[in-house]
C-alpha cells in the first residue's frame, strides 16, 4: 500500500515543509528499526527516549519524510522533513490516515477512570455480542476482534498498533469497538485522530503519580479525553464521583449521569448482595447480576447507560445484564469443599481495595473472618504503599503483605514502606512473607470453614516481574490448588 505524502499531511498543521510531498509513502513508522527506503518516520519524545536522536540513522536508510518538532542541522537531500508543533499528535493522525480512519467505520466507545475500566469496557462488548453485532475490545487483560484474542502489553496501544487493530475490526464486520482509555494514552495523544461515539468515566482516586506528579495532572490528562470529543458522542459520567462534572465541563459531546446516591440519567439502587451476585434495581427494573459489591454496581450501571446510549434497545439490555459474567481476575471467586472462599481481584490502588474489602465485610458481616494478601508494584507510585497496608489492615482480620511485581526494586523494600503506614496494634495482626506463592498458601491454610481470603493486586495477570524478566505466575491457579489441598 502507498499513500501520497501531501495526502497524509492534510491530517496534520504543518509548521514548516522542507521538500517534495509528491511522493509516494510506503510505511509509517516511530521505531527508527523499522523505517525503511520511502517510508515515513516520526519523531516523537517518550517517556524513556526522544526519537528525534535517531534521525541521523534514519536519514541514512533513504526514507521518503521525517516528521519532527525541531528541526536537524543537517538536511539530507532526497528526504521530505516536516516540522510540526507536537509529533505525538501528529502520529495518532498520521496512524489513523495510514489505516483508512477506521474509527470512523464502526462505533467506537471509549472507557476511562482509575477502577472499572477493565469491566465496564469488556462487558460493552459482551453486551454487543450478546445483541446479536460483530464487535471488538481493546483491554489490559486482552485484545478481542470478535472471539479472536491477542495478547496485550498495554492498557491502551500505540498509535500504529491501535489504529491497525481498528482497521482488523472493522474487516472482520465489526459493528462496534469498545475500548480502555488510560490517562497515559491520553497525555501522550495515542488516542489522537480517533472518533468516538461514546466515552464513559467511572471514578478518580490516587494512581500513577509516579508519572503524573500530582492528582490534579492525573485528572486533566482524563479530562483531555473528553475535551476531544465531537458533539456528535455522548459522555456518560458517574454523578458520585466529584470529578464527574469536571470531566465533562469543556466537552461539546451530548452529557448523561449515573448514580447509586441522586438523580440521574442512569439510576440503580442494591436491593440484595451475596458473594455470588447482587439484585439490582436499574431505572425502576429489579435486575439479578452475577456480581458483587457496591463498586460493581457502579460498573453495570454504567455498562446498562452506555449500551442505551450506544443504541441497543433497553428491554434487550436490561435481560442481558442478568447474562453478562465477571471478567477473569476480577472479584473471580473459589470455593474449597469446606466452606472457604477466597477472592483474586486486581485492586492494586488504596481505593480499590476499599471497595473490594468493604464489599466482602458488608457480605460476611462482623463475625466473618477476612484475610488480605497484597504487595505493592515496583517503581511505581511510592507513596500509596503505606496508604494500601493501612486500608487493608483496618478492614481484615488478617494481613499478609508480600510481593506483587517489585520490578527492579527490592521486594523487602516495597513490603517495609507497606508496613510504614501501620499501627502497633495492625502489625500484630501483620505477617510479612515475601514469596508470594507462599504468601497465598499461608492465608489459604490458615483459613477457617466460612472464612474469606482476599488475594488482591494482580487479577488475571499469568506472570511476576522480578528484576525485569517475567516468570510465569498466576494468582487464580495457586488459589486454586490450595483450595484443593484443604480437601
Amino acid at each position: 500500500m502507498t499513500i501520497k505524502l501531501s495526502k497524509l499531511l492534510e491530517e496534520i498543521k504543518p509548521l514548516e515543509v522542507i521538500g517534495e510531498t509528491d511522493k509516494n509513502i510506503i510505511g509509517v513508522h516511530s521505531d527508527s528499526r523499522k523505517v525503511e527506503k520511502d517510508s515515513l518516520f516520526v519523531a516523537v519524545r517518550g517517556v524513556t527516549t526522544d526519537g528525534h536522536k535517531y534521525i541521523p540513522v534514519v536519514a541514512s536508510t533513504h526514507v521518503g519524510a521525517i516528521i519532527c518538532e525541531d528541526l536537524p542541522s543537517s538536511i539530507e537531500k532526497g528526504i521530505t522533513y516536516v516540522k510540526v508543533a507536537n509529533s505525538a499528535e501528529a502520529l495518532g493522525r498520521l496512524a489513523s490516515a495510514w489505516y483508512g480512519h477506521p474509527s470512523s467505520r464502526l462505533r467506537l466507545v471509549g472507557v476511562t477512570g482509575t477502577n472499572g475500566k477493565t469491566t465496564t469496557a469488556t462487558l460493552l462488548y459482551e453486551m454487543a455480542r450478546l445483541e446479536g453485532y460483530k464487535a471488538g475490545l481493546l483491554s489490559t487483560v486482552c485484545n478481542y476482534i470478535q472471539d479472536r484474542a491477542i495478547p496485550t502489553t498495554h492498557t491502551t496501544p500505540d498509535p500504529l498498533t491501535l489504529n491497525e487493530l481498528l482497521s482488523e475490526m472493522v474487516e472482520a464486520g465489526c459493528d462496534y469497538a469498545f475500548m480502555e482509555v488510560s490517562s497515559h494514552a491520553a497525555q501522550q495523544h495515542r488516542i489522537a485522530g480517533l472518533k468516538f461515539a461514546g466515552a464513559v468515566f467511572s471514578n478518580l482516586t490516587r494512581d500513577h503519580l509516579d508519572y503524573h506528579g500530582t492528582v490534579d495532572n492525573y485528572m486533566n490528562a482524563k479530562k483531555m479525553f473528553f475535551d476531544a470529543l465531537p458533539s456528535d458522542a455522548f459522555a456518560l459520567v458517574n454523578a458520585d464521583d466529584k470529578a464527574g462534572a469536571y470531566m465533562v465541563q469543556n466537552t461539546r459531546a451530548r452529557v448523561y449521569t449515573y448514580s447509586l446516591r441522586s438523580e440521574a440519567d442512569f439510576r440503580c439502587k442494591i436491593l440484595e448482595t451475596r458473594l455470588d451476585g447482587t439484585l439490582l434495581q436499574l431505572n425502576g427494573r429489579d435486575i439479578e447480576v452475577n456480581f458483587t459489591g457496591r463498586f460493581n454496581a457502579y460498573n453495570l450501571t454504567a455498562v446498562y447507560g452506555a449500551a442505551i446510549l450506544t443504541g441497543f434497545p433497553e428491554e434487550e439490555v436490561a435481560v442481558n445484564m442478568s447474562r453478562l459474567v465477571p471478567v477473569a481476575g476480577r472479584f473471580q471467586t473459589f470455593r474449597s469443599a469446606d466452606g472457604v472462599t477466597a477472592i483474586v481481584d486486581y485492586a492494586h490502588t488504596p481505593d480499590a481495595l476499599v471497595n473490594v474489602l468493604d464489599t466482602i465485610r458488608e457480605v460476611v458481616g462482623n463475625n466473618g473472618l477476612i484475610t488480605t494478601v497484597v504487595g505493592a508494584g515496583g517503581d511505581r507510585d511510592h507513596g500509596k504503599r503505606p496508604i494500601m497496608a493501612r486500608e487493608s489492615a483496618c478492614r481484615s482480620d488478617l494481613l499478609i503483605l508480600t510481593s506483587d511485581n517489585p520490578r527492579t526494586e527490592k521486594p523487602e523494600d516495597i513490603i517495609e514502606a507497606m508496613r510504614a503506614g501501620l499501627t502497633e496494634d495492625e502489625l500484630k495482626r501483620t505477617l510479612c512473607i515475601t514469596d508470594r506463592r507462599e504468601a497465598i498458601k499461608t492465608a489459604i491454610r490458615m483459613a477457617k470453614p466460612g472464612s474469606v481470603v482476599l488475594v488482591a493486586g494482580k487479577g488475571h495477570e499469568p506472570y511476576q516481574e522480578v528484576n525485569g524478566v517475567r516468570h510465569h505466575f498466576d494468582d487464580r491457579e495457586e488459589v486454586k490448588r490450595e483450595l484443593e489441598n484443604r480437601g
